[in-house]
């Protein structure tokens, strides 16, 4: 089934559509994080003003470079001794999608330690958009079942891997961090 999973799900990125996914927080819907069309969609269904960011997942830090100008060195740290997933907002965001950045240049990505995102964003190779799968407005879904069928309905492909996980999970840590090493929690 994950194997399964993650081709149809790469069909689907590859060709510019919305998938519905497990990730290491709460389920999200994801997309090609450098396709401008693909992210304008996710807006859409979430009805989610386009002037608020959305975060990327990668699967490993070692690519962070490719998509933020400075990467500050205390953020290797933070991202390998978070005990519990860890978004981190950057400065100088670069080779995304131009309505995935934030009017002040910033991004927030999230370096993925989930089975499947690690896996799907490897095959990939490119990193996905991860925003909770609500409307905007609404509660975050803790699991797959909290899901609202206007989102499962509103994307093109829904994974079946971990519908079956019905663990009450919670949305990720967000903490800005300046190319100095300043920074500050934005949600915990």
């Amino acid at each position: 089934m994950l194997k399964d999973d993650i081709e149809k799900s790469l069909e689907v990125l590859q060709a510019g559509g919305l998938i519905l996914y497990p990730t290491d927080t709460i389920w999200g819907i994801g997309c090609d994080a450098t396709n401008p069309e693909a992210v304008e969609k996710v807006f859409k269904l979430k009805g989610r003003d386009a002037g608020k960011s959305l975060i990327v997942l990668l699967d490993s830090d070692n690519k962070l470079e490719r998509y933020v100008q400075e990467v500050p060195a205390l953020a290797y740290d933070l991202i390998e001794f978070a005990e519990k997933p860890l978004t981190v907002i950057y400065s100088g965001a670069r080779n995304l999608a131009p309505n995935l950045i934030h009017a002040d240049g910033s991004v927030g990505i999230r370096v993925a330690k989930h089975d499947f995102c690690q896996k799907l964003i490897q095959r990939f190779r490119k990193p996905i958009v991860s925003t909770s799968a609500n409307i905007s407005g609404e509660k975050s879904p803790a699991n797959f079942a909290e899901v609202s069928d206007a989102i499962i309905q509103g994307v093109d492909y829904v994974v079946e891997y971990g519908q079956d996980d019905n663990t009450q999970n919670a949305p990720s840590t967000i903490m800005k961090l300046e190319p100095d090493g300043k920074f500050v929690f934005i949600r915990r």
